[in-house]
């Protein structure tokens, strides 16, 4: 909500003194370019995510989701190992994982909002749970094989490789999960 006001302060404001310096005209050619560039990009990353949401369907109904997720297991219940010993829990957290791995953010969304309630359900109500705290600082940081969103919008803006930020991006998130675990480790002893 509050964002929404200063957002909304900040272009009224604009509109405003660009009006008071007598440049109504740029103002409002700015707006439709912008408009029209903002339409254009989110049709182009709506195509990419709707194809990646694609691939990950042909993987999950041809198993290699599944095994991808399996594979995850062993390191998943080290980092959950109360969370580890309900299915309900597991399934969708290995499988926001994987989808975290491709890139595909917006496909993860439900499977870790769904891990996450089961994880609330087992602790105290109205308190994040050391494991849930850990849930949080891994979609939040998620290391990413496949930055697929990110290259959709390199590519809508023209980039003649959008997948050559590869290397940059693999030790960038695998550092900042390495750093938000640690964080969230020492937290944990601080608390108790």
């Amino acid at each position: 909500m509050l964002m929404g006001v200063i957002w909304t302060l900040m272009i009224a404001v604009s509109i405003l003194y660009g009006c008071s310096n007598g440049a109504a005209d740029a103002v409002a050619q700015a707006a439709l370019d912008g408009a029209e560039a903002a339409f254009g990009l989110c049709f182009s990353i709506g195509g990419a995510i709707c194809l990646w949401c694609a691939v990950m369907e042909l993987m999950k109904e041809a198993g290699l989701a599944a095994r991808l997720a399996a594979a995850l297991r062993p390191l998943l219940k080290r980092l959950f190992p109360k969370s580890a010993e309900y299915e309900s829990i597991m399934e969708p957290l290995s499988a926001n994982v994987s989808a975290n791995l491709l890139g595909l953010g917006n496909a993860a969304t439900p499977m870790g909002i769904r891990a996450a309630q089961g994880m609330a359900r087992l602790g105290e109500p109205g308190v994040a749970s050391d494991e849930l705290c850990r849930l949080v600082v891994l979609n939040t940081a998620s290391i990413q094989l496949l930055p697929t969103t990110i290259a959709a919008i390199r590519g809508a803006e023209g980039a003649a490789a959008p997948f050559d930020i590869l290397p940059a991006v693999w030790i960038s998130s695998a550092v900042s999960v390495a750093v938000g675990l640690l964080a969230a480790r020492l937290m944990e002893g601080k608390r108790r």
